[in-house]
């Protein structure tokens, strides 16, 4: 029999515990014996609770338990779930996490130790929810060379550029509803600017390229900036506006950035809506592949860490080769990324356009009626070749004493 132990007892810790005990049958034939929970590790105690008597308040009874093998960590935060890990690999446990600030800042060190103590880490849970996509990767695509990954990987951006894009909601109206839903928190930030995503496409960069990255070193920008304007633009276009985390790695050149894009009908994530998920992986000979699902949510999520559970089972004396190194992976810089642009411009289409064209040569033009204004959608080209035709063009405007370029988003149409 394998002995669990769970730290953190809040919307996803509850839905382990539920389905250890709800799907017992199926579980123990999947690793091949018993699978029981002995502790529940919380400041609370939970009375009447189905796991009253499991509760425990002090991390050693479970750190310096020998029968517990696995260790789950549902907490969130990196104080004390760094600590508490740590502590549980050293002593030789089996470790489940669903915190992917916890796997972003110390994934390189913890997975080092599990290497050394010949024990697992593992972190299903913390990207996509419930959608399968770590695994998939060290094991259905261990053949590949993956040559990008892209994807909508937090829900609750997800369901605000939803609402904007159906109902011509207003980005803070959009954002209310989700909170009154419980989709976004009371402090939105992680979120809306795109932190949350970054954490998250760091995790996956690393997982295809078998290197450390730090996610401080992806360029980040959320989507506080789009308005519902932008959006009937998107519908002349035949598009939609999305928060994408992308990486694309090219030879030893890897771009990683996470920005809101306009994605046109085509394009494999364009129909992902509300608080799903999707993620596009492409490789080198397999080609597009996609996982789509709840990206949260309590019993998606518990789903992903007990699947977790279930292969530390079946592997309690060995180490799951997955993961990455200590050697740091150096992001490109974003100046040399390449996209289409979405450009609105203040002013007339007659009179401005073929100033525009000067300066960005063949453009899509598309106007709005009843707006003081119109946009392009330019050819592809770098972003530092795309910041220095914007300067020079808002230079010319500002000489000329007319309003420039009002914003830009990056296109894949």
């Amino acid at each position: 029999m394998v002995k669990v132990a769970i730290m953190g007892y809040g919307t996803i810790g509850s839905g382990v515990a539920e389905i250890l005990e709800k799907n017992r049958a199926q579980l123990a034939k999947a690793a091949g014996q018993e699978v029981e929970l002995k502790y529940v590790l919380d400041l609370r105690d939970f009375p009447g609770s189905p796991v009253e008597d499991k509760v425990v308040h002090d991390f050693q009874i479970i750190a310096q338990d020998p029968e517990v093998q696995v260790v789950v960590e549902t907490m969130g935060g990196l104080n004390p779930s760094y600590p508490f890990v740590k502590e549980c690999l050293l002593a030789g446990k089996h470790v489940a996490t669903s915190n992917k600030a916890l796997v972003a800042a110390y994934g390189t060190e913890l997975l080092k130790i599990a290497r050394e103590k010949q024990v697992n880490f593992l972190f299903e849970a913390s990207v996509g929810g419930g959608i399968p996509i770590i695994r998939p990767m060290y094991r259905c695509l261990m053949g590949e060379e993956i040559q990008e990954i892209t994807g909508i990987l937090n829900g609750t951006t997800n369901y605000i550029l939803t609402k904007m894009d159906r109902e011509g909601a207003s980005f803070e109206s959009a954002l209310k509803e989700a909170q009154e839903l419980g989709y976004a928190e009371r402090n939105p930030e992680a979120d809306v600017e795109g932190y949350d995503t970054c954490r998250k496409i760091a995790i996956l960069t690393a997982m295809a390229t078998g290197k450390e990255v730090n996610y401080e070193d992806i360029a980040t920008e959320g989507i506080t900036k789009i308005q519902a304007v932008d959006f009937r633009y998107a519908e002349k276009l035949g598009a939609s506006v999305k928060l994408f985390g992308s990486s694309r790695m090219n030879g030893d050149q890897v771009h990683a950035w996470v920005a809101p894009v306009m994605v046109g009908k085509a394009h494999p994530l364009y129909s992902v809506s509300d608080v799903f998920n999707g993620i596009l992986v492409r490789g080198n000979m397999l080609g597009e592949t996609m996982y789509y699902g709840s990206g949260a949510g309590k019993l998606p999520t518990a789903s992903a860490v007990v699947a977790d559970i279930v292969e530390a089972a079946q592997n309690l004396d060995q180490n799951v080769k997955l993961g990455w190194n200590g050697e740091r992976l150096q992001i490109a810089d974003p100046g040399t990324s390449c996209h289409r642009y979405f450009v609105r411009i203040a002013g007339e289409m007659a009179k401005k356009l073929p100033q525009v064209q000067d300066v960005f040569g063949v453009v899509e033009a598309v106007a709005l009626e009843g707006q003081p204004e119109f946009a392009v959608l330019t050819e592809q080209m770098s972003q530092a070749q795309f910041a220095e035709k914007a300067e020079t063009f808002d230079a010319a405007c500002r000489e000329a004493q007319e309003a420039g370029i009002l914003k830009w988003i990056r296109a894949e149409l």
